[in-house]
């Protein structure tokens, strides 16, 4: 009698309510970190962008996350700059901790950034592998829409356009951002 009890209650908890998919999108800024290699500094010009974001939960706090930014800038290598539009695509494994009217989450991933001159003479487009990592929180505005403001860190070689070879090196790429989203 014990385990039909048991078994008889296993339904009322799968039917938790919880929603399994999102979807967002917000204003990001792109702000990557210099650094210095055989007497050559290597920057980025400070941006803004666009994140789009999907995400789909497998019980109300893990689920996880595919990403596409898109931004441009201009990556220097001394004086040497390149005007560059940069896309990046990712995915990760998403944390969150839905409250009230709070969702805090956290999350870690990998993805790639491809990146495309705009004109300079022999540069190629080039395509990193990156480290992707973050945390947030989303502001439930309604049972569906929210608010929702993260800061996401990417860690990847920069890039040398095939022009620049040997001056690549390991940069963190700083991404905050605010935007809005639907719960379905």
């Amino acid at each position: 009698t014990i385990l039909s009890i048991l078994l008889a209650s296993v339904p009322a908890f799968a039917q938790e309510e919880y929603s399994k998919q999102e979807v967002s999108v917000q204003a990001i800024g792109s702000f990557v970190k210099s650094t210095w290699d055989k007497g050559v500094e290597q920057t980025a010009s400070n941006s803004g962008g666009v994140l789009a974001n999907y995400r789909y939960f497998f019980n109300k706090n893990n689920g996880v996350e595919v990403n596409y930014a898109f931004s441009s800038n201009t990556q220097s290598y001394g004086p040497q700059g390149v005007d560059t539009r940069n896309n990046e695509v990712s995915a990760a494994y998403v944390f969150r901790m839905p409250l009230k009217h709070f969702t805090p989450f956290v999350l870690a991933g990998a993805g790639g950034l491809v990146f495309d001159p705009k004109d300079f003479a022999g540069a190629n487009t080039q395509t990193r592998a990156a480290f992707v990592y973050g945390a947030g929180a989303d502001y439930n505005l309604s049972s569906h829409v929210f608010m929702r403001a993260e800061y996401r860190g990417l860690v990847y070689n920069s890039p040398t356009y095939g022009v620049f070879n040997g001056l690549d090196r390991t940069t963190h790429r700083a991404e905050p951002s605010v935007g809005f989203g639907y719960r379905f």
